[in-house]
């Protein structure tokens, strides 16, 4: 006997806004403090180990005085606005533009900010301004991304 199986994931799968669903301005935000962990947890998966980031001691001879966090754990941050909710789940990344602007420090809280500035829906694109700002209201970081939003599911 042969039992059909369902496909749970089909039931369960969530996704973003298609482009249909996007207009110029939109924008959407993600805000996260900055831990010693995440610092940490960001080198060893990366194998980034450079001592400005997890050697206290040396970063106190550096320009900033003390570690600050990778210029990558912050532009992750607009990957999480864009992957989770701008367009969100579904969404393909397809380029970003970086400038870092100032340190990310242990302890800070960063914003990270993506609006839409354009769209190509002939070929499903998206391009969207990013930011990210610590609690003092410095920019650190600011780019321009270009995703592929998820387009319409397909009827079974």
């Amino acid at each position: 006997m042969h039992i059909a199986q369902q496909s749970w994931e089909a039931d369960i799968m969530i996704m973003g806004k298609t482009i249909q669903q996007i207009s110029r301005g939109d924008s959407a935000s993600f805000t996260k403090t900055v831990s010693e962990a995440d610092v940490y947890l960001y080198a060893g998966v990366t194998g980034d180990l450079n001592p400005a980031h997890i050697n206290e001691v040396y970063a106190a001879g550096t320009f900033f005085k003390t570690r600050i966090a990778h210029g990558m754990l912050t532009a992750g941050f607009v990957s999480a606005v864009l992957g989770m909710q701008l367009p969100g789940p579904g969404t393909i990344y397809l380029g970003q533009s970086l400038r870092f602007l100032a340190p990310v420090r242990i302890g800070d809280t960063i914003t990270a900010v993506a609006e839409v500035i354009d769209i190509d829906e002939a070929k499903n694109r998206i391009l969207l301004k990013t930011t990210c700002t610590n609690q003092d209201g410095v920019v650190v970081l600011e780019g321009e991304a270009t995703v592929s939003p998820p387009k319409t599911p397909r009827s079974a």
